[in-house]
């Protein structure tokens, strides 16, 4: 009986006028997109004030929908005109299979534009045909605003009513586009890909950075982090990611020849900064996003996260910073990377035996003197290569 699709959204409705339709017209870019990928075929997708409806009479379309970023929560309506008459009708045939013998259900009347009836007007309508219809069916039921077991949504627009029983929640966020893009410094690990998916929930869209440490490095690591964004790119249709991979290993050789061994991660993840910075200049991108979670690992201390970007002069974001490690897992098995990340991969060669976790904030900067960092980052940028996982 569902024909529509209720779309709504959150933060957009706080913007001015002139954003908000920007973002309004971004989200539906990026529904039909979602829409599209997911092969569920609609006739339209249509803005009105406060919402967007989806013209799909397919079972999925709402569940579809809600994965797309920036969307609250969606439902499977039956659109109807916006009389009191019609929705009354309705209301009492979904009722039919829905409502049980014993069962209470409550009328949920929502109303904008302008009417000669109120909200009240529209629950005491449809909740009088629904006891009239079951009543004259036998069934013995009864009307409970509080707590009731079954619940039927009406919302009443200016030219059209939609009947609904059910909401799906959205994921929220902003679309996908409207914050501009920035590099994440990512890897086949459970974390930097739910970093990377945060980004996108508010907007951002992402230019994945792989720092290829090989010899210290097998390719079943490179080859998990390639499926990872493979997974992270169903959640962008309509925004094709770029994937670059940026060799590192040579970089990792001099500074276990020429630097005190226990400071290479501190080292290499100031390298992974210094090329990402190359790739968002290139890419006209505005900053670098990782997943460190405060403390979780040697080069995640406060100390060293401090000696890691001293002299660097670049926006850095740690969407995860504030997350342990089993609020990084759930979110990983929500967004689909979980069982990509945990797939077996050689750890990194290079890791010392005992790594420096409570690093000077200077250490860095002084290892730097010891390693002739420009021609190192021109020859690892040189070296890159730009993959198109899928295509869009």
């Amino acid at each position: 009986m569902f024909n529509t699709v209720i779309v709504r959204y959150g933060e957009l409705a706080l913007k001015s006028p002139g954003v908000r339709k920007r973002f309004e017209q971004t989200l539906v870019s990026n529904i039909e997109a979602m829409l599209d990928q997911e092969k569920i075929e609609y006739s339209e997708v249509r803005r009105e004030w406060g919402r967007i409806f989806v013209e799909s009479s397919d079972s999925n379309a709402a569940k579809v929908v809600a994965n797309v970023f920036g969307i609250v929560s969606t439902s499977p309506a039956i659109t109807v005109d916006a009389t009191l008459e019609a929705s009354a009708t309705t209301c009492a045939k979904v009722a039919e299979n829905m409502v049980q013998d014993g069962e209470s259900f409550a009328i949920r009347p929502r109303r904008s534009g302008n009417h000669d009836f109120r909200s009240s007007d529209i629950g005491i309508s449809c909740g009088d045909a629904v006891y009239e219809k079951l009543d004259s069916q036998g069934k013995s039921i009864s009307v409970n605003l509080t707590d009731p077991d079954k619940e039927i949504f009406v919302e009443m627009r200016q030219s059209k009513a939609y009947v609904f029983t059910e909401i799906v929640d959205g994921v929220g966020g902003l679309p996908l586009g409207t914050q501009g893009k920035m590099v994440v410094l990512i890897s086949g690990g459970i974390d930097s890909p739910v970093a990377a998916w945060m980004m996108m929930r508010r907007g951002v869209e992402i230019i994945p950075v792989y720092a290829n440490n090989a010899p210290f490095a097998n390719d079943a690591g490179k080859e998990r982090t390639m499926d990872c964004v493979r997974a992270l790119q169903k959640w962008a249709p309509g925004h094709l990611m770029k994937f670059y991979e940026v060799p590192n290993g040579p970089y990792l050789e001099a500074v276990r020849e020429k630097c005190n061994v226990k400071n290479t991660c501190i080292m290499c993840k100031r390298m992974m900064y210094r090329l990402g910075f190359e790739v968002m200049n290139k890419e006209k991108a505005s900053g670098i996003i990782t997943g460190s979670s405060l403390g979780q690992v040697a080069s995640q201390t406060t100390y060293n996260m401090y000696a890691e970007i001293y002299g660097l002069g670049f926006p850095i974001y740690h969407p995860l910073i504030g997350l342990d490690k089993t609020e990084i897992m759930d979110l990983a098995k929500k967004i689909g990377t979980y069982e990509i990340s945990i797939r077996k991969a050689a750890s990194c060669g290079a890791v010392p035996v005992h790594p420096e976790v409570r690093a000077r904030y200077t250490i860095g900067a002084e290892e730097d003197e010891k390693l002739d960092i420009d021609s190192i980052v021109a020859e690892s940028m040189a070296g890159t290569k730009i993959h198109r996982l899928v295509d869009n």
